[in-house]
């Protein structure tokens, strides 16, 4: 039945063949020939077994010269697609092979030209796919063959034309794996060519080829697609991040030689782990736990130790799972071929490259565990620079890396070996390392270190080195670090940590981090059951103390322990009137005018500030009075000696800030007044002639205040000199000045009437007449009337006297009201006296 369809079928289509063979056949028969050929084979339900004789027996020959030399390119493609319908049919076509093969070469294959058109050449290596899937190990002879057309298609322009070589490639490869291998390094060069193109799903595909060339063929290709493949793993397109993780996934297992590429292989599996895409990171993982458990059976042996007797580490990362055993043997076994290489990419200067390697590093020292302590020199090197890292995201995976130092390495080698580095240069780097070790660490385990910890830190070389921001907020996170670790076994360094903690307050330029600082000292004071802060400052104000001045005689503006003393001493609050013996002492040695006066106007500014709130901060104990003495005379009156220049005018004006703040808040008594009135007064005369507004202003009611306590026991000079110098003020250009000076002189008459030298100044009071009556016609009305309210208390002194003065002026003044008032007032004193 089926030779007898055969024969029909060979009839009808020789009759066809008949046509095609003539050499004067034109275009359009040819076609139509071609046509009713197709016809009998595709369009009738033939069998295989009648499809495969007539195309083995009158087709084979005639298609392949067709393909190969027609002219028309619709001849070509009919022709084409009749010689794939019959290799997919019946028995595997072995006997075309020596038919076909040449064919694919000269129509895909240069010197002797290529197919133009693009469908054909695709149409062309989907016959050799099919071939290959039809023929299989019966193709080994072409292999040559094959392996040249592969190298050409796969760099061809039309991309699907690659893709359709790129699964040929892996039919080749799987087709006829003991002769493979010898060639299938041919094809990596145009593969690896490829790997970049444009279209995702050609990438996919070259993918997938490259990995079934080299695990049917020669496994020493690996270093050649290594790096290519490693660059696919930033590919944007997540299939094709999945494919490469399939493939190295499946090197990992089946590659024969497998052994010696474990260490270039792991780290591309496992820096899958941290893809964005949860599908490939769960791929990623499940591949790994298979290669592990696979790596523990074929080692069983030597693991057998391990698997009988493991145990877990006491402190291990908080919702971390401990990875199997297989897996952090092989890890750490490959880790000292591994990691110089990672330490390299971490500082590379692509970005993308730097988080990749970085989040890896986390995953590798995650499966070492305390296999890192022999890498640790190597380690600490690369996350000192990578925490310096401008991306943020490498500065994270470096300091979650740092942390599993502290949870597998014992603190005696890390801590000395990151010490070590502290003895050189301190860089912030170097304190975020320390601080996530510290974090990393259990307490119980940090214990026995804690006072060296604190020692280091506390260094001047550490915790002075910079004034950089940065520095400070590193230093600040590895204090708080400590407390949150160690809890109560700080109060073993709780100085230390205070030291620290004054340090980061007095730069100038973390001011921000005031607040932080607070919390941390409010912290530190909690573990050790310490109501707050305060409580610190309480417990070590006279150690801090002692530590500031150490070197007070040789500070200049430049010391950081003068902003260190601005912060105990204003920070603290009422707890630095527990400490005046040393405050007052540093004052004394540090105010003389011979030191730095920049320094000396920075102290002149704390002091002031702290008197501003006497009760509250020197006077909290009510100890101050005993040292005003020394204030005064030791170290304010010095000050207030005339200099030339800014910064001198600047530190007597804060030098008389504090002597008001003094008189004001009345911790000077009248007799403390007396006493040191003789060496005050000549300077603060002087400072109502300063430039400063605040100055003159200042100076005017400290004598002011002079005049009501002792200005009775005044001599006649010093009555001369004071109201000389005050008269001078109601000139000023501020009207507070004027104004003060006016209450000044009134308390002046009052001193002046009781006084036993009145009959000797009457000169004086002619004269001090004559200059008011001229200020009460000032344009100001507030200060005519002040100036009033003064002739009204000098005029008991001479009324008479007053009274000519008066008329004398009264016709030149723009506004008499003031006069008439005076006068009236003289009028009325004198009726209510008789």
């Amino acid at each position: 039945m089926a030779a007898a369809g055969a024969a029909e079928v060979a009839q009808a289509v020789s009759r066809q063949l008949s046509c095609l063979q003539q050499p004067d056949c034109g275009r359009a028969a040819r076609l139509r020939a071609l046509e009713a050929v197709r016809a009998e084979l595709l369009e009738r339900p033939l069998p295989d077994a009648v499809v495969q004789e007539v195309f083995g027996a009158q087709l084979l020959r005639q298609l392949a010269r067709c393909v190969a030399g027609d002219a028309a390119e619709r001849c070509r493609e009919l022709a084409l697609q009749l010689l794939c319908h019959g290799v997919s049919h019946g028995h595997p076509p072995d006997e075309a092979l020596p038919v076909l093969l040449p064919l694919l070469v000269q129509r895909l294959c240069p010197p002797q030209g290529s197919e133009p058109s693009e469908e054909l050449r695709l149409g062309l290596v989907q016959l050799l796919s099919l071939l290959l899937l039809r023929c299989g190990a019966s193709m080994a002879p072409y292999l040559s063959d094959i392996i040249r057309i592969l190298q050409t298609t796969l760099l061809d322009s039309y991309a699907e034309v690659r893709r359709e070589s790129c699964r040929s490639a892996v039919g080749c490869a799987q087709a006829m794996p003991e002769h493979f291998h010898m060639q299938s390094e041919s094809l990596i060069k145009p593969l690896m060519q490829t790997i970049s193109h444009q279209h995702y799903r050609v990438r996919v595909d070259v993918i997938q080829a490259t990995g079934a060339v080299i695990q049917f063929g020669n496994g020493k290709s690996v270093d050649d697609v290594l790096s290519h493949l490693a660059q696919r793993f930033f590919d944007e397109v997540p299939k094709v991040r999945h494919t490469v993780t399939t493939v190295i996934g499946e090197w990992l297992l089946h590659l024969r030689d497998r052994y010696s590429y474990f260490h270039k292989l792991i780290p591309l599996l496992l820096g899958s782990f941290t893809d964005e895409i949860p599908e490939n990171a769960k791929l990623a993982w499940t591949y790994w736990e298979k290669i592990g458990l696979q790596w523990e059976k074929e080692n069983e042996d030597d693991l057998k130790d391990k698997m009988d007797f493991s145990v877990s580490p006491p402190h291990y990362p908080t919702g971390v799972t401990r990875p199997a055993l297989g897996c952090r043997e092989l890890v750490s076994r490959n880790l000292s071929k591994i990691l110089p290489g990672l330490c390299h990419d971490i500082t590379d200067w692509v970005e993308s490259t730097r988080i990749k390697a970085s989040q890896l590093l986390y995953t590798l020292l995650l499966h070492a565990e305390d296999h890192i302590t022999q890498h640790m020199e190597l380690l600490l090197r690369t996350l000192y620079q990578a925490c310096l890292d401008e991306e943020s995201n490498v500065v994270k995976n470096c300091v979650k890396a740092a942390e599993l130092i502290g949870t597998f390495v014992s603190p005696k080698v890390s801590l000395r070996l990151i010490t070590s580095a502290f003895e050189k240069t301190p860089k912030p780097s170097c304190i975020m390392v320390l601080t996530a070790v510290i974090r990393g660490s259990p307490k119980e385990i940090l214990q026995p270190h804690v006072t060296d910890l604190g020692n280091m830190l506390s260094q001047d070389g550490v915790c002075q080195r910079s004034e950089e921001v940065f520095y400070m907020e590193q230093l600040l996170c590895c204090v708080q670090a400590l407390i949150e670790v160690c809890q109560e076994d700080c109060k073993e360094i709780s100085l230390h940590l205070m030291k620290v903690l004054v340090t980061i307050m007095a730069i100038p330029c973390s001011q921000h981090l005031k607040e932080k600082v607070e919390e941390t000292m409010s912290s530190l004071a909690e573990v050790q059951q310490l109501d707050s802060f305060l409580s610190l400052y309480q417990q070590h104000i006279i150690q801090l103390m002692e530590w500031v001045s150490a070197s007070c005689d040789s500070w200049t503006c430049y010391s950081p322990e003068i902003l260190q003393l601005d912060v105990i001493a204003t920070h603290s609050g009422h707890v630095i009137g527990e400490a005046l013996n040393n405050f007052i002492l540093i004052l004394k040695t540090c105010l003389q005018p011979t030191k730095d006066p920049q320094m000396r106007l920075k102290l002149f500014t704390v002091l002031s500030q702290l008197l501003q709130k006497a009760s509250e901060t020197v006077n909290s104990q009510g100890l101050f009075p005993s040292y005003l003495e020394i204030v005064i005379k030791d170290i304010l009156a010095p000050n207030l000696q005339w200099h030339a220049g800014r910064t001198a005018a600047a530190i007597r004006t804060t030098a008389v800030s504090c002597l008001w703040a003094l008189i004001r808040c009345e911790m000077l008594s009248p007799e403390e007044v007396s006493k040191v009135k003789d060496g005050l007064m000549p300077q603060i005369i002087a400072a109502m002639d300063e430039d400063s507004k605040i100055t003159r202003l200042m100076a005017c009611r400290i004598v002011d205040v002079l005049l009501k306590v002792c200005g009775r026991q005044f001599e006649e000079d010093k009555f001369t000199k004071t109201y000389t110098e005050v008269l001078k003020r109601l000139d000023d250009a501020s009207s507070d000045v004027r104004l003060a000076a006016a209450h000044t002189l009134t308390n002046w008459f009052k001193c002046l009437k009781d006084s036993g030298v009145k009959s000797a100044m009457e000169g004086h009071i002619e004269f001090l007449y004559q200059e008011l009556l001229i200020h009460l016609d000032d344009p100001d009305e507030n200060i005519q009337s002040a100036v009033l309210e003064v002739l009204k208390e000098g005029s008991s002194l001479n009324p008479e006297l007053l009274v000519k003065e008066i008329e004398a002026v009264a016709h030149k003044h723009q506004t008499p009201v003031f006069c008439n008032q005076l006068l009236h007032h003289i009028q009325s004193a004198k009726e209510s006296a008789l």
